[in-house]
C-alpha cells in the first residue's frame, strides 16, 4: 500500500479557497492508495465553529467523496463538523465507494480552549482498507500513548494535525515513539503557514516500525510525500520480535 501526505498552507477561515487550492494539488498528486490531509484542512484550527462549521453534507466532505471516487483511492483529514447541536473535530476517512469512517478527536487541546467549543469523542476507531488496519487519531491525541496503544488491532496510525513550530521537536519525537512502542507504521500529516495563534512548519513524515523515517517533508515546504507500507515486512518483524505478545492487558474508561 502507498500512503501520500499533503503538507500545505491552510488559508485561515477560507474553506472555498482551501478546496480550490486542494483541487490544484490533487492534479499533481503521486500515485497512492490513501491520501492524507492535515487537521481541519478546510478552515485551519478554528475555535469559532458556529461561524465556520461544516455539516454532514458539507462542501469539504463532498469534495473528499468526489476525490476518492475519481482517484479510486481513499482520502482522509479532519473537519470542524456540526452534528445535531454539537461540534466535533472529526477525522473522516473516505473510501472510493463514498463510505465514510468517522473518528471524533478524543483529547481536546485545553491549552487553546478547544474543549470550550467541541465535544470530545468517546470511541477509539480503526478502519481497514486494502488489507491494512489503520488507527485514526487527531493532533493532541499523539501525546496520550494509552489511547493509541496497539491492542493487536491495527498496522498503522494516521495522525492529522495542526502542530505548531514551537513544539515541533515534540511532534518529531512522539511520532517515532508511537511507532516503536506499538510496532507499527505511523503517518503524520501536519500543515505549514500561520493562523492568529500559531506558526506551523510542517515536518510531516511516515515512520517505519523501528522508528526510522521512511520519508519526511521539509520545514515550510508545500507538497506531497509518499511511502510504501510493507505488510510482509511488518508481519515478519512482529513474528520475529513479538513485542505486542508481551504487552499488558488494560481497559480504557471513557465518558
Amino acid at each position: 500500500m502507498k500512503i501520500a501526505i499533503l503538507q500545505f498552507n491552510i488559508a485561515w477561515l477560507q474553506p472555498t479557497e482551501n478546496l480550490r487550492r486542494l483541487d490544484s494539488f490533487m492534479k499533481t498528486k503521486p500515485v497512492a492508495d490513501v491520501y492524507m490531509l492535515p487537521e481541519m484542512f478546510s478552515t485551519g484550527f478554528v475555535m469559532q465553529p458556529k461561524d465556520i462549521r461544516e455539516n454532514a453534507d458539507s462542501d469539504a466532505l463532498e469534495w473528499m467523496k468526489q476525490q476518492a471516487y475519481q482517484s479510486d483511492s481513499a482520502i482522509c483529514g479532519s473537519i470542524a463538523m456540526k452534528d445535531g447541536e454539537l461540534f466535533f473535530n472529526r477525522f473522516c476517512f473516505v473510501k472510493p465507494d463514498g463510505s465514510v469512517t468517522e473518528y471524533d478527536k478524543r483529547h481536546l487541546f485545553t491549552y487553546s480552549g478547544e474543549q470550550q467549543h467541541y465535544t470530545p469523542g468517546s470511541k477509539r476507531v480503526t478502519v481497514t482498507y486494502q488489507g491494512v488496519r489503520m488507527l485514526l487519531e487527531v493532533c493532541y491525541d499523539l501525546r496520550f500513548p494509552v489511547w493509541s496503544r496497539n491492542r493487536h488491532d491495527y498496522d498503522i496510525i494516521l495522525y492529522v494535525a495542526n502542530w505548531p513550530t514551537s513544539r515541533i521537536k515534540v511532534w518529531n519525537t512522539l511520532l517515532r515513539a508511537r511507532a516503536i512502542e506499538n510496532q507499527c507504521y505511523v503517518a503524520g500529516a501536519n500543515r505549514i503557514g500561520s493562523d492568529p495563534a500559531c506558526n506551523y512548519c510542517g515536518c510531516s513524515a511516515i515512520i517505519d516500525p523501528y522508528g526510522n523515517p521512511i520519508v519526511e517533508c521539509g520545514r515550510e515546504q508545500e507538497g506531497w510525500i509518499v511511502a510504501d507500507i510493507d505488510m510482509v515486512k511488518l508481519n515478519a518483524f512482529r513474528k520475529k520480535f513479538p513485542v505486542l505478545e508481551d504487552s499488558d492487558e488494560f481497559e480504557i474508561q471513557t465518558i
